[in-house]
Order: C-alpha cells, then sequence, then structure tokens
C-alpha cells in the first residue's frame, strides 16, 4: 500500500508498510521531565465498585493523571508560550508532510552546555525543503525512552537554529529532547519563539514535538510523516509521529 501527494511540483510515494513509530508512549516508567512524578493511572473507585478486573470489577475503568509537556511525546502550539494559551487541535490538519530525519551532535559551549547551532543544521538540511524536521541527537540509545531528564541541563537548540528552520519555512520540528530550549533559560524560550516568530507575524500553523526517539536503525532522510495529535483542547498534546520510506 502505497502514499502518494506533491510536493513543490514532485509526485513523492511512500511504502506505508514501512511505518517507523518515533513516540514514547506516557508510562508510570517511562520517560519525564520538568521535575513532574511519574504519571499515575489507577482504578476508578466508587462505593465497594474498583474499576479493575483483577480487584473484582467487571471492567477496567481507570483515571490517568498525567502532563503532557513532562510525560512522553508530545505536541505543541505556539499557545504554550501565548498568554492566549491557543490548543494545538486542528493545527496539524494532513494526513502527510514531507519531512527530513537528520542526526546531530550538539557542540559544547565554554559554560558546559551542549548546543544545536545554525552552521549544523545548515550543512544536514542544505538544498532541501522539508515541511518538517526530525532532530535526532547523538548519543542514542533506547535509554531516552525512560530517561528523567529532569535537572540534568539537556542539550537545546540554538536561537540562530531556529531562525534557519523559520527561514526554510519549516511547519513541523520535532526533537528528541524535552524541550528546544535550555532546561533553565530565566523565561526567555528563545528558541520556542523564534521558531514561531512570536510576538510579530506568528506562524500559528506550525508545531513543536518533544520528547520523540528515533532508533539508530532508521536511517537519516527524507521520509512522510504523519503525525497523529490526540483530540484534546490544550497547548500541549500527546502526539505519535510515524516515519514513512519514501521510495522514488
Amino acid at each position: 500500500m502505497f502514499a502518494t501527494i506533491t510536493h513543490k511540483g514532485r509526485t513523492i510515494k511512500a511504502d506505508l508498510h514501512q511505518g517507523f513509530d518515533i513516540s514514547i508512549a506516557v508510562s508510570p516508567a517511562g520517560v519525564r521531565a520538568w521535575y513532574a512524578e511519574p504519571p499515575v493511572i489507577e482504578p476508578v473507585r466508587m462505593g465497594e465498585w474498583v474499576g479493575e478486573v483483577k480487584q473484582g470489577g467487571t471492567v477496567n475503568f481507570k483515571n490517568v493523571f498525567f502532563n503532557p509537556h513532562a510525560h512522553g511525546t508530545h505536541t505543541e502550539s505556539v499557545g504554550h508560550i501565548t498568554p492566549q494559551g491557543e490548543s494545538v487541535n486542528g493545527i496539524v490538519n494532513r494526513p502527510f508532510y514531507v519531512a527530513e530525519l537528520i542526526t546531530v551532535l550538539p557542540m559544547q559551549l565554554d559554560n558546559g552546555d551542549f548546543v544545536i547551532i545554525r552552521r549544523q543544521l545548515a550543512n544536514l538540511l542544505e538544498g532541501k525543503t522539508p515541511e518538517a524536521v526530525i532532530i535526532r541527537t547523538i548519543a542514542n540509545s533506547t535509554l531516552k525512552r525512560q530517561t528523567n531528564w529532569s535537572n540534568t541541563n539537556p542539550p537545546y537548540l540554538a536561537p540562530d537554529a531556529a531562525l534557519l528552520l523559520a527561514e526554510m519555512q519549516v511547519e513541523h520540528l520535532l526533537i528528541d529532547l524535552p524541550s528546544v530550549d535550555r532546561e533553565v533559560d530565566g523565561g526567555a524560550l528563545s528558541a520556542h519563539k523564534t521558531f514561531w516568530n512570536y510576538p510579530e507575524n506568528t506562524r500559528r500553523h506550525c508545531t513543536i514535538t518533544e520528547l520523540v526517539y528515533v532508533p539508530n536503525d532508521v536511517f537519516d532522510g527524507p521520509y512522510l510523516l504523519n503525525l497523529q495529535t490526540a483530540a484534546m483542547e490544550n497547548d500541549a498534546v500527546p502526539s505519535r509521529p510515524v516515519l514513512y520510506r519514501i521510495v522514488n
């Protein structure tokens, strides 16, 4: 089964049998960030009735308490940084986007921070016109699926790198880190604001997806991206990005 789309006058064909799910599920044992405790999944209790079959209930009927920014792969709208808190629901309104997967080794600054800079992205994306960019960082291992990123000062995106993506008209940015900005930056949120061109001429149709995980056997290059977002009204929602290999 194949999907075919037209991008900038070129017909692009992808094999839908070769999808790579790059999401991390919300799980009590899974990834977390921003000083949050693990998510809680627990049965509803009403009097003597319990919503869990193994405890004698007729069905499993559970509440889930989590924060989309802190637990698992999530997609954000510009509402993440605006007073209006615009919802991400409805922004991703197409089944496929032309995407480019790149792998980057963040550079160490004099202050010890590790940062992805403009020159690195420019070299990797030269001559390409993707609608979405997926950034996989080195080192890369399955531990990213269980990491507690809190108080670790993870790598982040330099503002000039975010500016390059905006200049390229990249609509959807995906990264395997908890944020495109420094963990503690005094509220500057420079990369977020630069990518969204906020507050002037804000790119409200664009999204940022954080905490993806791209296995090492998924090679760099072009893909069709199916960015599935949960139907929730919030500035960030759990999401499931799937990459499909382009075959022409």
